[in-house]
């Protein structure tokens, strides 16, 4: 097999209602499609076909076709012009982009993590002592309770602040400072999957995310 194209996550993974749900290497999509036991399968991979155009060239824009498919069949596939391939022992098969699981109907959520860009992203680069917009350049984060202090590196203790601030507060509680905090620090709500996947990693995606 192609070890470049098995090791890409340009596999884009569909519950049982067609909701994007995450995504998967090329070698993992095949597994699955490839796994289960006879007639009962973990997932389908998705058959997308388009139009030729009076030019010869694909419609892409709008699919005539969207099946979803059995190993075995997958693996009659023809091969066109634009397909990705994987090449084993005696075999071509085409490379899926949209796997559909046959099992699995619920949506997972994503709960970010706290780091120092989802903290700008939660604060909207303000600094939070000041109400300023410092920005990623002007601010950094701070520990609202200091680390020698017991404080932890979680949402609800961690804020964006200017530097300057963030010099001045040292390694004292915000009172201690002369400081007063715009709002209590709070962990951003759990996202669905679907919410969170906007790149399109495959052109076979764009069916499916949210524009």
């Amino acid at each position: 097999m192609n070890q470049d194209i098995t090791n890409k996550p340009i596999v884009l993974s569909l519950n049982r209602v067609w909701q994007p749900i995450g995504h998967r290497t090329v070698r993992q999509a095949l597994v699955a499609l490839a796994g289960g036991s006879a007639g009962n399968p973990p997932a389908l991979g998705l058959d997308i076909d388009y139009p030729r155009l009076p030019d010869g060239s694909w419609g892409f824009e709008s699919p005539s076709q969207l099946r979803p498919v059995s190993w075995d069949e997958w693996l009659a596939l023809p091969i066109r012009d634009f397909d990705l391939v994987v090449r084993a022992p005696g075999r071509t098969v085409r490379v899926p982009t949209v796997m559909v699981s046959t099992h699995y109907s619920r949506m997972p959520v994503h709960q970010p993590k706290p780091s120092r860009e989802a903290i700008f992203s939660r604060d909207g680069g303000v600094c939070q002592y000041t109400g300023e917009r410092v920005g990623k350049r002007g601010g950094n984060l701070d520990h609202v309770v200091p680390r020698h202090r017991g404080g932890r590196d979680s949402f609800e203790n961690l804020v964006w602040s200017k530097r300057e601030i963030n010099t001045l507060k040292a390694n004292r509680l915000p009172h201690e400072a002369g400081l007063r905090l715009m709002r209590r620090p709070q962990a951003p709500a759990a996202l669905p999957v679907a919410a969170t996947l906007r790149e399109a990693r495959h052109p076979d995606w764009r069916h499916f995310l949210a524009p």
